[in-house]
């Protein structure tokens, strides 16, 4: 079997690229001795931080060990292919017993379950066994599941099969669920980076794990942080739009980077839990601006299940910051965002983020 990489169902957009595409389109900006670059990989993908300014005290060490140690935690806690993590264990916990986490897990649980029941079961974390009987898990299959088979699977998948009690124990209503952290557990990760880099009195930063990302205070050039949006094409990294971020969060989910084609089809890795198929809705790309990267995380996978018309209406209801795509046969975009995403656009011409 296929080694499986964690947090990998989704594809979100990577702004490190855009980095350098940013720096020669506006002129770019130096970073400056006070300005401390790095990164690594965690959590199954790479990750990147920029941090201008260290408070006095702090060393350029200090500040990479708070933030790799955050991302192992959480890693260590939610990861499905490390088989001692609390969801690995919870997945083979074959039992309706109560099953004791830690209070971050729960904390995942807790937001997945809500975006969940807020978006009508657009999101579900228990979708996993649907997700890898289409051919978009750790073994590769070939061929479409038939009908009988997405029928016994979906007995399977609901988020309503899992709850999450005050005391931080999850209890299992089917013995065979199946959870998987990945649309959501990547943008908690910044979080608890973000975080730690707060705990060190650190004013201004850009952390970015996989292409999701948190922001607070300014860039090295005095502004807020600038970041590509990508343009949902199947010919290489174009940029579509910029925003600028001060002090909160960006996700982006996408169907234009893991998909297959099959008998003239195109097939989605994003598979909607409520029909046990890949999704038809013709959104390319949903890109989320949330004070909280798990929240973000969460919200903007929601919204690729969503069709075009539902998520724009769910995302106003729900006052959120929200820039979809949706592609058109002539393989155009229509472009939609909320009043709440409109104050973060940026017409590019300002000095980059990183």
């Amino acid at each position: 079997m296929a080694e499986h990489k964690p947090y990998s169902n989704r594809m979100p957009i990577h702004p490190a690229f855009f980095a350098a595409l940013i720096l020669v389109a506006v002129g770019g900006c130096s970073l400056g001795p006070e300005t401390l670059k790095f990164g690594g990989e965690s959590m199954g993908t790479t990750y990147h931080i920029t941090v201008h300014g260290l408070p006095k005290g702090v060393t350029p060490e200090a500040a990479k060990h708070a933030t790799e140690d955050a991302l192992t935690d959480v890693d260590r806690r939610m990861s499905t292919y490390k088989p001692d993590s609390e969801l690995s264990r919870f997945n083979a916990h074959a039992s309706q017993e109560p099953f004791p986490v830690s209070a971050e897990t729960a904390e995942v649980f807790r937001i997945s379950r809500q975006v969940s029941e807020a978006s009508g079961g657009a999101f579900d974390i228990t979708v996993g066994p649907l997700v890898n009987a289409w051919g978009f898990g750790p073994e590769k299959i070939s061929g479409d599941p038939d009908d009988a088979t997405i029928a016994a699977l979906r007995e399977r998948v609901g988020w309503q099969l899992v709850e999450v009690r005050d005391d931080n124990t999850l209890v299992k209503k089917r013995p065979d669920l199946y959870c998987d952290l990945s649309a959501v557990a990547k943008g908690y990760g910044v979080d608890k980076a973000a975080e730690a880099l707060d705990r060190l009195g650190v004013g201004n930063y850009l952390v970015e794990v996989g292409g999701e990302v948190r922001t607070k205070g300014v860039n090295p050039a005095g502004q807020s942080w600038r970041l590509a949006i990508e343009k949902p094409t199947d010919e290489g990294q174009r940029l579509q739009l910029l925003v600028g971020l001060s002090g909160t969060s960006l996700a982006t989910s996408g169907d234009y980077r893991n998909f297959r084609l099959e008998n003239g089809r195109r097939l989605s890795h994003e598979i909607d839990p409520r029909t046990g198929r890949p999704i038809t809705n013709n959104v390319a790309s949903a890109s989320v601006i949330h004070p909280s990267c798990a929240w973000a995380d969460a919200y903007a996978t929601a919204l690729m299940i969503l069709e075009p018309e539902a998520g724009y209406a769910f995302a106003q209801k729900n006052r959120l910051a929200v820039y979809l795509l949706e592609r058109l046969p002539t393989g155009e975009f229509v472009a939609r965002q909320t009043e709440e995403f409109g104050k973060y656009a940026t017409d590019g011409q300002d000095s980059p983020a990183q």
